[in-house]
């Protein structure tokens, strides 16, 4: 009796749950889904069709970290090494601090 009391008000909450939240389950589900599909027919590929795709992939994502400067944490001390190499937003915003002299 306990047991059925329980489910009771599991389903009262579930019901409670707006049905815009089971659509972006469903959606992060599906996605999981095609991930894990297109990562199989990638596995089949030409090795090196791979690792161009890779290396293109991680090198966009890379310098788009370096660019906003919205790396995860783990990888900051490595992002903070090459940044100064690279442009990011933050440098297009600096001011000179004095004003240039004409040159005569």
């Amino acid at each position: 009796m306990l047991f059925y009391a329980a489910a009771a008000t599991t389903m009262d909450k579930l019901k409670q749950v707006p049905p815009q939240f089971w659509w972006k389950v469903g959606i992060v589900v599906l996605a999981i889904v095609l991930v894990v599909v297109v990562l199989q027919k990638i596995a089949g590929m030409n090795k090196v069709v791979l690792a161009v795709i890779a290396f293109v992939v991680f090198t966009v994502v890379g310098i788009n970290w370096i660019y906003e400067r919205n790396e995860p944490a783990f990888l900051t001390p490595l992002v903070d090494k090459i940044a100064p190499f690279l442009p990011s937003k933050g440098s297009y915003n600096a001011k000179q601090q004095t004003s240039p002299t004409p040159k005569r």
